[in-house]
């Protein structure tokens, strides 16, 4: 059983940053791929961004390419999201997931096992 929490979310102007962290409970965190994802108003819960346990592999949405890095610290079970250059359809409520497939990213989220309550994130024009 994990347990995640995240953090971090708030209001933004466009152009500026945010750094999302979620923690994670347990002992087998470092066991688990971790993925954050996204869902604003009206619409499909889409995947952001996803990181291997070791974090030797990541991968991004098209939309957030070379805006967003993923990364994580497996000594404090943690991982987070820095999000730069944001943009007004970034908004949304933002979610990590744990994945037991832990040796490869996964984009569905039928793929992850575990959720966090969600952080969210405005970002004003």
């Amino acid at each position: 059983q994990v347990q995640l929490v995240e953090s971090g979310g708030g209001l933004v102007q466009a152009g500026g940053s945010l750094r999302l962290s979620c923690a994670a409970s347990g002992r087998t965190f470092s066991r688990y791929a971790m993925g954050w994802f996204r869902q604003a108003p009206g619409k499909e819960r889409e995947f952001v961004a996803g990181i291997t346990w070791s974090g030797g592999s990541t991968s991004y949405a098209d939309s957030v390419k070379g805006r967003f890095t993923i990364s994580r610290d497996n000594g404090v079970n943690t991982v987070f999201l820095q999000m730069n250059s944001l943009k007004p359809e970034d908004t949304a409520v933002y979610y990590c997931a744990a994945s037991r497939f832990w040796d490869k990213v996964r984009y569905s989220s039928d793929a992850y096992h575990y959720w966090g309550q969600g952080t969210q994130v405005t970002v004003s024009s």
